[in-house]
This record gives C-alpha cells, structure tokens and sequence, in this order.
C-alpha cells in the first residue's frame, strides 16, 4: 500500500504563450497537511485544477492510493473522493445553503427532492467540524465565510478524502481565519489529506506539515514546515529575500481632500443602518485605514462614497467640491480612484482583453479616442507600459482574456489602473488580497509613493499586519460607527482587536 493519498507525477500543462505547469511532481501523504506555495500565475491553481478534472495535462500521470488514476472531469474526481474549494466560490447565489450543498448529488422521491434526510447530514457534519451555518439562508445574503463553510460542508457532504483549498483565507477576517485553521487541523487528524494552496506565510507555518514550492510553473522543492521560516520560504518562492518591514518616512499630511459628514448608507440585509452617522477627513499625503471585523459597514461605506450604493444621509466632498450626488463617472473623473473589494463584480470585465480593461476608466480621452472610435495602437502602448511596470502576467499579453488570468494578476492589473490614473485620491480596499509576498510589497510600496507624492489615501483593509505597517492614521469601524481613532506607531494589535470586537469604543 502506498503512502501517498497522492501523487502527480511529472505533470506538464500548457496554454496559449505559458506553459502553466512544467514537469511538476507532488506528493501528498494521507492525513497530512500538504502547502502549495508560490507567487501569482507560479501554477498552483492550475496544478489543482488538473487534480480535480477541470483540465487534462499533457504530460505526466496521476497515482491515487498507489494506482494511476485518470481524472477526465470534476466528477471523476468526486468519485474518487477528491473535493476542492475554488478561490472564487462555485455556488449558485440564489439557491440556499442546503441546496448548494447537496446540488449534483440530490436524494430525490419520484419527481420530487427529498431534503429531509440531506438536512440531517449537513447538520451533524456542522456540528461535528464546528462550521455553523444556516441551510435556509440564501447564498447571495450571507458573508463571504458563511459562502466558505457552504463549499467545505459540500465536500464533506460529498464524503471526500482529498480536499484541496485553493486560497482559502484571501477573504476571510483574523477570526475565521482561526476557525479555518482549527477545522483543517481537525480533518487531518480525521485521516483526511489536505492541499493548501496559500500566500500567507504564517499561516503555512502553523498549519501544515510539508510545504512545495512552485516557482514561475516549474517545482523548487518540498521541505518541513517545522524546519523552515518565513524568510527561507520566501526566498523560495520568488528567488529572492523580501523585506516584511513597510519603509516610509513620517507623514506630512497637507490639505483636506475627502470630507465625510453625518454619512449613512442603508443596509440590504437588515433595517438597521449599515453605515450610521459617519464623519471622518483625510489629508493629502496621509494614508488613512479604517479596520474592522467584516460585515461592520466597511463595504457600505465604500460603496457610498464610490457610488455603487446610494446615500441615506450626510455628505461627501472631494478638494472642498460637493459630490454628494455625482455620478460614478463624474466622481472618477474629478479624481477619485477606486480599487474594489470584489475584483470579479466591480474590478474587471473579465471577458474583455487584458487591454481593455486597463482602459475601462479612460476609454473616453482623446489619446486613447478619435472621432468616436478607440485609437487601438495607443491603446495597446499604454497597456504593455502597465504590465512591465507592475509585473502582471499573462500568456498573451495585453490580449489576454481577463477571465484567464491568476487572481493575483488579476489584482496587480487593477493597482495597475487606478494608480497610473494619478488619483487625488485614492480608495484602497484589500489591495493585497490574494497577492504574494513579493507582489504585497511592490503594491505597498506604490501606495506610499502615492503618500509621498501628496495624494490621499484611504485604505480599508482586513489584514492587521497591513493596517500597522501601511497607515499613518487607522480609524475602527464597528456596527457601522467609527468607534475610534488610532496612531499605528502607539497602539497594538491587541488595542486595536479590542476595538474591532465592540469591546471598547472612545467618544469621537
């Protein structure tokens, strides 16, 4: 009997102009927690998705349990008790929890779905792996971690062996970040067998047992995570040491340039109001970051001020000009940059040319439009410009479909867009998220060169390390309200978690 749960062997996977995967060989022991670590398009998601039957290799072979296997589609993976929770959840919006849960594999009575029994199942698997969810919520109306749990319990559902997490945290907050790490320890210790396809460094560290290396498609090494650092890791990962450390020099902030008064944005989930009565200003040459548990009216806040949601009180200006009431366009193009939470719903056309998109803010200019027609060689300039300087990649360049490329990359052209538009200011929310080290820190420096040139910068981000390391003034957002105002080089995390948790709030 062999002790792999898994191996692939020698595996080559190839697209048009990159070859994704090239003679790549990984081995994954039963029960253990294996790590999948690489930069943005180094192949990971790839490698998983010729595991899970979404695309055939052209080379190399795949052994289950000792006995090559050929896994010709997603289904011929579930068979063999292979599951994968994908970076951008595959769940049906309008279904319920239980019905994503159990779609594919329905119990069913003549013509009619027999749930009464899947209940049962999905209930006793909550409980058992302590992810709690409510099968009669709707997807669409649930958090991004509830949506997590939903594709956890379908594999368990499913009664897989081999479960693949594909970036699971690039959208979770530190505490259900916590609570995934625990159910995965627990499933290991169940005699399941994980892969972890991950960036975060600390979180490889603390939870798995062996970590591979991938590195622009081809494989580095597989070592102990016990023997290793997050240095050495790094090192491995982008083929040269990375500095964890932020450097900037104090802020010296000047004019205001976004004044906030009394705003509050309806919430769609409930009647209370999602953004309640806030006010708040930032300064050119000042980052400014509002922290918080998610779900606190982060995203309300920001979809008020973009545009995306409209206001049910206060008001917004931007260089002492009102745009309570302007428009996406008009807001844009008076200054404001946004880089959106949700690349796919508000980042990108993911359909449309890698071009394209990077033009979708500024199509309308004249050197990018003549006579109502788009001046494509201009067009195609600005576009490679971009992809140089931010180091996106892709397997055809400025042609690339958008949809095709790693979520990274994806992210990297967005930055890319909204920064090279030279904002006065500029709206950051989660710019990292699901970024390497080496990309999180080229981005962090871009927006403190954005500081430094005397531009505004809020910043809305999950990530504490972040917070900390990027803002020169960090605002905490709590059931709607600012709950208090911080200076990073004096406070704590743990001040600050306090804060973020409704245990303490200052008078403002």
């Amino acid at each position: 009997m062999s002790e792999y749960a898994i191996e692939m062997l020698h595996i080559t996977k190839r697209f048009p102009g990159i070859i994704a995967n090239d003679d790549v060989t990984l081995q994954l022991r039963k029960g253990e927690i294996h790590a999948l670590l690489g930069e943005n398009g180094a192949g990971k998601s790839t490698l998983m998705s010729v595991l899970f039957g979404l695309y055939q290799a052209e080379e190399g072979e795949i052994r289950k349990d000792g006995k090559v296997v050929h896994i010709t589609s997603p289904n011929v993976a579930n068979d063999l008790g292979i599951g994968m929770v994908h970076q951008h959840f595959k769940l049906v919006e309008c279904f319920t929890v239980l019905d994503n849960i159990i779609l594919g594999v329905e119990t069913t009575k003549g013509p009619f779905l027999e749930k009464s029994e899947a209940r049962k199942k999905v209930m006793a698997l909550s409980e058992k792996y302590g992810l709690q969810v409510d099968p009669d919520a709707k997807i669409e109306d649930i958090t991004v971690g509830m949506q997590q749990r939903t594709e956890i319990l379908k594999m368990l559902y499913r009664d897989n062996e081999i479960l693949i997490f594909d970036e699971p945290t690039a959208v979770l907050t530190p505490q259900e970040i916590e609570e995934l790490m625990a159910i995965m320890k627990n499933l290991a210790a169940e005699g399941k067998s994980i892969l972890f396809i991950s960036h975060k460094l600390n979180e490889i560290l603390e939870v798995s047992d062996r970590c591979s290396v991938l590195r622009k498609g081809k494989y580095i090494g597989t070592v102990n995570t016990k023997d290793s650092t997050a240095e050495s890791l790094s090192a491995m990962m982008v083929g040269r040491n990375v500095n964890f450390h932020v450097e900037k020099q104090p802020c010296h902030p000047g004019d205001t340039v976004l004044s906030v008064r009394h705003m509050s944005v309806a919430s769609k989930a409930h009647k209370k109001m999602a953004v309640n009565d806030v006010s708040l200003d930032v300064r050119a040459g000042e980052i400014v970051c509002i922290a918080g548990i998610d779900g606190n009216g982060q995203t309300e806040f920001v979809y008020g001020l973009s545009g995306l949601e409209p206001l049910a009180g206060g008001t917004i200006s931007l260089n002492g000009k009102d745009i309570t009431k302007a428009s996406i366009r008009q807001k844009s193009v008076g200054g404001m940059s946004h880089i959106p939470e949700d690349r796919h719903k508000h980042g990108l056309v993911l359909d449309y040319s890698l071009e394209d998109n990077i033009i979708l803010q500024n199509y309308f200019e004249p050197r990018f439009t003549k006579h109502g027609f788009l001046r494509r060689k201009a067009i195609r300039e600005h576009a490679e410009k971009l992809i140089e300087q931010y180091d996106v990649r892709s397997g055809q360049g400025p042609i690339t479909t958008a949809r095709s490329m790693s979520g990274g990359n994806q992210q990297k052209a967005i930055v890319a867009r909204e920064i090279d538009r030279e904002p006065e200011l500029l709206i950051a929310v989660q710019p990292t998220r699901g970024l390497d080290v080496g990309a999180i820190e080229y981005i962090h420096k871009q927006i403190v060169a954005q500081r430094d040139a005397g531009k505004a910068v809020l910043l809305v981000s999950l990530e504490l390390d972040e917070v900390m390391d990027v803002s020169d003034r960090i605002l905490v957002m709590y059931e709607g309200e600012i709950v208090g105002e911080f200076d990073p080089k004096t406070t704590t995390v743990e001040e600050l978690g306090l804060y973020m948790a409704g245990a303490k709030r200052k008078e403002m």
